[in-house]
């Protein structure tokens, strides 16, 4: 099983921008479909984004789209979620997730085998 760790979270302005990475220390993620969730507190673990392995095509959740960027560094072996303008509702906590059974639009809706455990963004009002 891929070992998925976060990293980047934190508290930020409505408005203000975080750079989430996701990393993985014994495979190459470059191998992997890549997808990043969020739980917000009382509601339902969601799919954000989701980056192909194949030909890096990438899927965004609408109420992201053209504010969250996800992309890859395989020299650095990490994948990033760029947050800019961000906004209350994105307070959740953050997980990367691996997967490769699916498509990503299948995993951004839950089609996932590996879970990292999460990082918190809190963004302020």
């Amino acid at each position: 099983q891929v070992q998925l760790v976060e990293s980047g979270g934190g508290l930020v302005q409505q408005g203000g921008s975080l750079r989430l990475s996701c990393a993985a220390s014994e495979f190459t993620l470059d191998y992997y479909d890549i997808g990043w969730f969020r739980q917000a507190p009382g509601k339902e673990r969601e799919g954000v984004s989701c980056i192909s392995r194949s030909d890096g095509s990438t899927y965004y959740k609408d109420s992201v789209k053209g504010r969250f960027t996800i992309s890859r560094d395989n020299a650095k072996n990490l994948v990033y979620l760029q947050m800019n303008s961000l906004k209350p509702e994105d307070t959740a906590v953050y997980y990367c997730a691996a997967g490769w059974r699916a498509t990503i639009q299948a995993m951004c809706a839950g089609v996932v085998d590996s879970w990292g455990k999460g990082t918190l963004v809190t963004v302020s009002s």
